[in-house]
């Protein structure tokens, strides 16, 4: 059953309440307006309203100060759990608004076992406990419709995003690094080149970013003959490592991939005339996502790679 002050439908006053609690808290009216800086008068008055609205006396008075009836027990202890639940309100809404709390969902289709992008969201994570970070490894394609609908609220990726509204930041390049078996012949070499690898079975993922890699080596090698053998394999890049772990053929990563170590592999610098062999990393984002998570990161990003500011 509800309680009388529960049924009659008028607002209570928050301030009636913070008053109330801190007379109960001092035992006394005159007490609990000295220390809130009002006059007693006022306090006086504010808890009789609030006994008027609620249809119950809070509080028993004597010349001593005030004593809390039973009805007025089950009131502060209702009152105390509202102001309790106000205050989160509040503090949740601050930190939402300031981008410290709330959720952003970060898309990509490389590897964090190293790199920039893993350090990123490691710095990110330390600074923003509070944010529910969502991470989303899919194809590019794939991806790029997550951004479109906005389940998505960022992505970190290689090569062109087929979107014509979003918003793209230039962010750091990474090396593109050969990965071999340790008993392999060019595993002896600190550098390998790209004609080094004509006579090689080069094995590489259906997934992104293995198409970017095809296409790097292709225009690197622009002879048919000069190629090496290209095998894809629908399986990921925790396969491809399998795959060359067993002899079957070399492969193509990126720096960020080598984080995660795998037995019997090495990786050894790919170059050509002018030096390694880079792809250039870019963030894209909607201009129309308000949320404030995510300008946070994109703060971030301005901090890590200044790159990203000059842009502006």
């Amino acid at each position: 059953m509800d309680q009388p002050w529960m049924s009659r439908g008028q607002a209570v006053d928050l301030q009636q309440l913070r008053f109330a609690i801190a007379a109960a808290d001092c035992g006394s009216i005159r007490q609990a307006a000295e220390l809130l800086s009002i006059r007693h008068s006022t306090l006086s008055r504010s808890i009789r309203q609030l006994e008027h609205l609620i249809g119950v006396a809070v509080f028993e008075r004597s010349g001593g100060g005030v004593k809390q009836t039973p009805a007025g027990r089950r009131v502060l202890w209702m009152a105390r759990l509202i102001l309790e639940q106000v205050d989160v309100l509040v503090a949740t809404a601050k930190s939402n608004g300031r981008g410290e709390a709330g959720r952003l969902s970060i898309g990509f289709c490389t590897s964090i076992s190293a790199g920039n992008l893993r350090a990123t969201l490691t710095e990110y994570k330390n600074r923003f406990p509070r944010i529910e970070l969502a991470t989303i490894e899919r194809s590019r394609a794939r991806l790029a419709t997550a951004l479109r609908n906005g389940t998505v609220d960022i992505l970190i990726v290689i090569g062109e995003v087929p979107l014509p509204d979003n918003t793209v930041r230039s962010l750091w390049s990474e090396r593109i690094l050969v990965s071999l078996a340790d008993s392999h012949p060019l595993a002896a070499r600190n550098v390998i080149y790209w004609t080094d690898l004509r006579n090689e079975t080069v094995l590489l993922s259906q997934h992104d970013p293995g198409r970017e890699l095809e296409d790097l080596l292709v225009s690197k090698l622009v002879s048919p003959e000069g190629r090496p053998r290209i095998e894809r394999h629908d399986v990921s890049r925790g396969i491809i490592k399998s795959l060359i772990s067993m002899k079957l053929g070399i492969s193509l990563v990126l720096e960020s991939d080598i984080g995660a170590s795998f037995a019997g592999l090495v990786y050894r610098e790919l170059r050509d005339g002018t030096g390694p062999t880079r792809v250039d990393f870019s963030a894209h984002w909607r201009a129309d996502n308000d949320n404030p998570a995510l300008d946070s990161f994109l703060k971030l990003l301005a901090e890590r790679y200044p790159l990203l500011a000059s842009d502006e």
